[in-house]
């Protein structure tokens, strides 16, 4: 991927705004803050711990699978799994609202924000994302 085509979409913690490419340029308008914090990382602990756990989740299907066992348990497990990665995925957007889109909002810079979420969550719930207003 060369230079132009990657994009430095980083959000803005605190005062601090990260670098975010002029639309249609490619280059970024800003140089990366060194202050910047995302804002998860108050939960980061919590996050890699669950992460974790999820692994484990994982690799116990894996073994219920080699073992053969019983299809509706194999599905109740799978079920449980998908609770827990949306779990991690509710913590991270809780967060990234709480901190990333309020800061933004603060800093008048919501609105971009506010898509960038909407899109994530509308491919969450495999729902097609809307085109960018021109």
């Amino acid at each position: 991927m060369t230079p132009q085509n990657e994009s430095a979409k980083t959000v803005v913690a605190g005062s601090a705004a990260a670098t975010m490419d002029a639309p249609g340029t490619g280059t970024d308008t800003s140089e990366p803050d060194p202050t910047f914090r995302h804002s998860y990382s108050r939960d980061q602990s919590i996050l890699i711990r669950r992460l974790r756990r999820i692994e484990g989740q994982a690799r116990g299907i894996e073994r219920m699978i080699e073992r053969r066992e019983y299809c509706v348990d194999i599905l109740q497990q799978t079920a449980a799994l998908r609770a827990a990665i949306d779990s991690v995925a509710l913590l991270i957007l809780e967060d990234h609202v709480q901190g990333c889109v309020r800061t933004a909002a603060e800093g008048g810079d919501a609105d971009r924000y506010v898509e960038e979420l909407l899109d994530v969550v509308r491919r969450a719930l495999g729902k097609p994302v809307r085109s960018p207003h021109v």
